[in-house]
């Protein structure tokens, strides 16, 4: 089956207004010859999603959120929902990124609540999980990620996945500079999928885009994107140079 292949830049905590634009204006001007067997995606800071919008419209490329709240509105002082999202234009949002986990205490079951109420407002979702060093070297790395999808994505039907994209992150990769293997990789993603199929069926699972974040950059991108089950890649600090991210989604095509 073909699956949709989505290349994400992360933007993280980097890039006020001005470098913003100038990135995305960059960006812009570049992929407007790529084919659509390609979704190019952009999460950049909530402070820059209105403008860098703006810039979008029409273009190929489709704006992401990093984080969400559970909630459309209300006395969450500092939080952003849904709502507040799809009206700025959001398409996607990142939920369950690994340094929400570290550093905001994020769970499964808080990842779980947000993915329910960005798929009641219509909005797609990129879901991260991943294994950390110690896990990995403790050989716990599938019994991890099993119950990070089991306990994400539980309650959830057929159709609500169909807006559901899932990257595999292993955190001893993100801006570390190593990468797994792209074997390493795709073995993780088989296992995804595996997952997947137990929990929807066999047609959502050969459906879903599973996308592989962790290091990726353009000398990795083309043999991580020849593996059998990888559909992508969300980027993390190479997405940050205009250059750099064109070479990536260049040579994921």
């Amino acid at each position: 089956m073909n699956r949709k292949r989505i290349i994400a830049g992360n933007w993280k905590m980097n890039k006020v207004i001005e470098e913003s634009l100038s990135l995305v204006n960059e960006l812009k001007e570049a992929v407007q010859g790529i084919n659509d067997s390609i979704e190019i995606v952009v999460s950049p800071p909530f402070t820059t999603l209105s403008v860098i919008n703006d810039i979008i419209k029409g273009s190929n490329i489709l704006l992401a959120a990093q984080d969400v709240f559970w909630e459309d509105k209300g006395a969450y002082t500092g939080e952003i929902s849904p709502v507040m999202l799809k009206d700025v234009g959001c398409k996607y949002t990142i939920i369950g990124h690994s340094e929400r986990r570290q550093y905001f205490n994020e769970t499964n079951e808080t990842v779980n609540k947000k993915i329910k109420a960005v798929l009641k407002n219509d909005l797609s979702v990129i879901v991260c999980v991943g294994e950390t060093l110690e896990e990995r070297e403790n050989e716990t790395t599938f019994s991890v990620i099993g119950t990070q999808i089991r306990d994400g994505l539980n309650g959830l039907g057929q159709k609500d996945m169909e807006q559901v994209v899932i990257a595999y992150e292993p955190v001893w990769a993100i801006g570390t500079g190593k990468t797994a293997t792209p074997s390493q990789a795709n073995e993780v993603h088989i296992f995804i999928r595996d997952t997947i199929k137990e929990m929807f069926g066999d047609e959502i699972a050969s459906s879903i885009t599973i996308q592989y974040g962790g290091s990726v950059n353009p000398s990795n991108i083309t043999e991580l994107m020849s593996e059998s089950d990888i559909d992508g890649a969300l980027v993390g600090g190479a997405s940050l140079d205009s250059g750099s991210f064109i070479q990536i989604i260049r040579g994921a095509l």
